[in-house]
């Protein structure tokens, strides 16, 4: 593995994964769409949301709003190429950063060097990680992505302590035609605000902005 480290491997994760990937997840199995990642995700905000959004942007409202601290424990649900696991490591919180697709991980591991990051091979739906084990959970667009999103943000629930953070970003539902077909071609699953609320009975929503379809939110765990 170009002498990186290997990446923490839980069976049972996997194996509740394997079968139920969306076309969206499969694709990123492909080192050719991990490469170009990042480039994309540079990008990407300011195209959906039609006004400048760069990175540095969605760092200072995220810092601002959940403001990781040093010796916290989060997890990176999707991380693709480590964007939040780095800020978190930055901040000197602990960060397991996990993602299905190697090709991603191996991207993220050459962007993010920080031993405060541990890199993970697992199913952000059903991680295999203990109950109320973590201050935060990060989930960025896999939300849309992975093939059970209501599962995966009952597992992020599952795994915050009392008064831990979930920060979410993700594509709303919008009704057209273009969602539509990405949903059939890929897999992709579109929520809105209400239907995120539903499934996070636990926990309080504290923070809501919304720019055309770009959403993001972040909640506490009050249990």
């Amino acid at each position: 593995m170009d002498g990186m480290t290997p990446f923490r491997q839980l069976e049972e994760s996997l194996n509740s994964a394997s079968a139920a990937r969306t076309a969206a997840q499969r694709s990123n199995l492909l080192p050719v769409t991990a490469a170009g990642y990042m480039s994309w995700r540079e990008r990407s905000l300011t195209l959906l949301t039609g006004s400048a959004f760069p990175l540095s942007r969605e760092t200072q409202l995220f810092l601002r709003l959940c403001r990781p601290a040093a010796g916290q424990a989060w997890l990176d649900v999707g991380t693709s190429g480590g964007y939040y696991a780095g800020l978190l490591a930055g901040a000197g919180a602990h960060v397991i950063a996990c993602d299905l697709s190697p090709a991603m991980l191996r991207v993220a591991q050459r962007r993010e060097s920080s031993p405060l990051i541990e890199w993970a091979l697992l199913n952000g739906e059903a991680t295999g990680l203990p109950d109320a084990s973590l201050d935060g959970v990060t989930v960025g667009a896999t939300l849309n992505e992975t093939h059970d999103p209501r599962a995966l943000l009952r597992e992020a629930a599952r795994l915050l302590r009392p008064g831990g953070q979930l920060w979410v970003m993700y594509l709303a539902r919008n009704g057209g035609p273009w969602q539509e077909l990405l949903s059939r071609l890929g897999g992709l699953t579109f929520l809105d605000p209400a239907q995120v609320r539903e499934v996070l009975p636990g926990l309080e929503r504290t923070d809501l902005l919304r720019m055309r379809d770009v959403v993001f939110e972040r909640h506490v765990q009050s249990r």
